[in-house]
């Protein structure tokens, strides 16, 4: 999206090229609540959202860059309403990038033309590592249990959550 904004603004980029169509630029990234309005942070995110799909219904092209969509409400209705609003924003002469730890999501969304790609990290020598890269496909680890473990949480909890997490997953 920077390089989108830097291209249609100031013709320059940070990449060797650069090519894409004028877009209109819109993000739901880093949502707050607002105590003076009297809107929570969900609802932040629904007002947000909607002026997403209004825009997707005008002719222009949009890059739509979005954080972990509904992250304000609960798993189920997260990755149903997620869904439904990354498919219609797919729709058209749109470009949508989505970043979800729902893996559940990522799924979904395959059917409906997104191409998935992450990031990973492992834990090794004691330490998280990055390897800074891009990723085709699903992520197919999970790890955030492994970082608490990493990071001396107490081990009860630590097997409370591995238990927890088993039984989720019909394992346990």
């Amino acid at each position: 999206m920077l390089n989108a904004l830097l291209g249609e603004t100031l013709c320059t980029c940070f990449a060797e090229r650069f090519t894409a169509p004028y877009m209109r630029l819109h993000s739901s990234i880093r949502i707050s609540d607002d105590i003076t309005e009297g809107t929570s942070y969900y609802l932040q995110e629904v007002l947000t959202v909607k002026r997403l799909l209004e825009d997707a219904d005008r002719p222009a092209a949009c890059l739509f860059v979005l954080d972990e969509l509904f992250k304000g409400t609960n798993t189920t209705e997260r990755i149903a309403a997620g869904k439904a609003v990354l498919a219609r924003l797919n729709r058209g002469p749109h470009i949508v990038l989505a970043a979800t730890h729902d893996i559940e999501l990522a799924e979904l969304l395959r059917g409906d033309g997104y191409e998935l790609h992450h990031f990973r990290e492992e834990v090794a020598d004691g330490r998280l590592v990055f390897d800074y890269c891009l990723h085709t496909g699903p992520l197919t680890t999970r790890n955030a249990i492994r970082i608490l473990e990493l990071y001396d949480y107490p081990s009860e909890l630590i097997a409370e959550a591995y238990d927890t997490q088993q039984k989720l997953l019909g394992k346990g």
